[in-house]
């Protein structure tokens, strides 16, 4: 079955970068569109950004554009969430989702409800 598994986070300071990764198995990475959502304490989660089966990207918050950015190995079945310059806003548990073969990275502002999958997510916390 479809499933995701994301790993990389971890307590840094201000200023300081993280990847993250998204291992896919159960499915054929290429054939799918990749978000990662951000849920903070007492928040809803929200989107940041989507990687296509082509590889563009489209980014859902402002907030991190410029120092987010998303990139997919296929071939390693893994989708990659680089953060640079990580502030303490930034943290939370940080997932990736995906939707159904061959769908598009949603346009507008995007909803958890429009992706079908979900991996158990990877606390990130940013503090000095």
């Amino acid at each position: 079955q479809v499933q995701l598994v994301e790993s990389g986070g971890g307590l840094v300071q201000p200023g300081e970068s993280l990847r993250l990764s998204c291992a896919a198995s159960g499915f054929t990475l290429g054939s799918r569109a990749i978000g990662w959502f951000r849920q903070a304490p007492g928040k809803e989660r929200e989107g940041l950004l989507c990687i296509g089966r082509s590889g563009a990207m489209s980014y859902y918050s402002d907030s991190v554009k410029g120092r987010f950015t998303i990139s997919r190995d296929n071939a390693k079945s893994t989708v990659f969430l680089q953060m640079n310059n990580l502030k303490p806003e930034d943290t939370g548990v940080y997932y990736c989702a995906t939707r159904l073969p061959y769908a598009p990275c949603p346009g507008g502002k995007v909803s958890p409800e429009e992706y079908r999958y979900w991996g158990q997510g990877t606390q990130v916390t940013v503090s000095s």
